[in-house]
């Protein structure tokens, strides 16, 4: 099981027979501090491979060239095979049987290190976390963005009602107790076609860049699988923008500059190169005020009525999430920079319509102007009066007046291509797979998805 986006998995050597991992014997006390007794030029060009190690590309992004690819490690998991033998595959359930069969013991780490279960109502291993993640999970390619992950966040993702402790796998050094790697779960209520599915959504597969070389991806995997395994779940679901085998879906990445002139300023790849920047600014200029009558923020007594309107949407999609009230109230109740939630209240009171985003903070390295970024993340959209253009128009407009957000983020799900082009969103040329782990189903095109994963 892996969540990656941007998380650097690769897959590496064979896998010795009869041998869960095959560790170097030699392992030094402190890897961290390997890099350090190098030249400061050798130091960079390290660096730079293993930041480049990181983002993916090792790993094909297209399913013909992915075809091509040898996997080792998810040759040995449970998933589709990608040599499209799958492809046709009308079936639905489990590849393996796996209960009854779940070993007891963790699995070995290299000398030198040990496991963790990072404690998150602990301020300072929140920190811990959200400094790993910042500087290791993803970085753009110039090595001029960094995610800037809060505590707040990080507990809104994985927190939810529920969760476990023991699902927040961390990997520390023996010596230094410092964090250095990291992967987690979340409980999930998932709906595949007509089967209704005890999963876990996986999030954050995270390793220490220095550390990438050194075969942990698979054996954080391969632990996390365990302990979800002893907790009576056998399946999971995760998205990457690598292909691995096999995706049960795809889509692409579409973004809408809200603060043109800043972007510009900082070189964002999300603006048009050969835009100006007045003919940027005229063109995503948005009204000053919301148009909708009743679009108002969420509240707690919504929840009962978001809820039902979710319950009404859920059969529309072939793969979508089934959240409880309790589980409405933690993903979708407004929190302060980390997600906001709309209705449309009709003058009867009733609600007709509701829309969330998460919001994630950037960090921009060597800008002399601008130090960060804010981006609003679509998750979903529902309407049964108003038009989804006019809605999402409206939330634009939320998002860049109220929440101070620079640009807007939305897969092609659900029935988002009803807006995106004409509100003026561009597409990527990033696509994002979504994963199915120990569970076999007929592809599900994008339009079919009802689920975003916030990471």
């Amino acid at each position: 099981m892996t969540q990656a986006e941007g998380s650097g998995v690769k897959q590496q050597s064979k896998k010795k027979q009869g041998k869960e991992s095959a560790w170097r014997s030699e392992e030094p006390k402190d890897p961290i501090a390997m890099l350090s007794s190098l030249p400061e030029k050798k130091q960079q060009e390290i660096q730079r491979a293993l930041h480049l190690f990181s983002l993916g590309q090792g790993l094909p992004r297209s399913l013909q060239a992915a075809r091509n690819h040898k996997y080792h490690f998810w040759e040995t998991q449970p998933v589709p095979r990608l040599d499209g033998a799958d492809d046709g595959v009308m079936t639905h359930g489990p590849i393996i049987d796996a209960e009854g069969s779940v070993r007891t013991d963790p699995y070995s780490l290299p000398e030198g290190f040990r496991w963790d279960n990072l404690e998150l109502s602990s301020q300072t291993v929140l920190r811990e976390l959200c400094t790993l993640l910042s500087e290791n999970y993803l970085e753009e390619d110039d090595n001029t963005v960094r995610f800037d992950f809060s505590p707040e966040y990080l507990q809104w993702v994985l927190q939810p009602p529920n969760w476990s402790a023991q699902w927040h796998c961390g990997i520390r050094v023996v010596s230094s107790n410092k964090l250095v790697g990291f992967i987690a779960a979340v409980p999930a209520e998932l709906l595949v076609y007509e089967a209704e599915k005890r999963m876990v959504q996986v999030k954050f597969l995270c390793v220490h860049k220095k550390l990438r070389l050194k075969r942990m991806t698979p054996v954080l995997i391969r632990e996390l699988t365990r302990r979800v395994n002893q907790q009576g779940r056998y399946q999971a679901v995760y998205t990457t923008v690598a292909v691995l085998p096999t995706p049960l879906s795809s889509c692409r990445y579409w973004t809408r500059p809200l603060n043109p002139r800043k972007l510009m300023e900082v070189g964002h790849l999300g603006q048009k190169r050969n835009m100006s920047l007045q003919r940027a600014v005229k063109v995503h200029r948005l009204p000053e005020v919301t148009k909708i009558p009743g679009l108002r923020p969420a509240t707690k007594g919504d929840l009962e009525e978001i809820h039902s309107l979710l319950q009404e949407n859920i059969r529309k999609f072939h793969l979508n999430t089934i959240l409880s009230l309790q589980e409405v109230e933690h993903w979708l109740l407004p929190r302060e920079n980390v997600v906001d939630t709309y209705v449309v209240e009709e003058l009867d009171g009733t609600l007709t319509g509701v829309v969330s985003f998460y919001s994630i903070f950037s960090r921009l390295l060597n800008q002399p102007v601008h130090t960060g970024l804010k981006a609003a993340h679509l998750l979903f959209v529902i309407s049964t009066a108003t038009n989804l253009v006019d809605l999402m128009k409206d939330t634009l407009i939320l998002a860049k007046s109220q929440k101070g957000c620079d640009i807007f983020s939305a897969h092609d799900v659900m029935d988002n291509s009803s807006f995106l082009k004409q509100l003026k969103f561009n597409v990527d040329d990033v696509s994002l797979h979504y994963y199915l782990y120990n569970w076999m189903c007929p592809k599900i095109s994008p339009d079919k998805v009802g689920l975003v994963l916030p990471s």
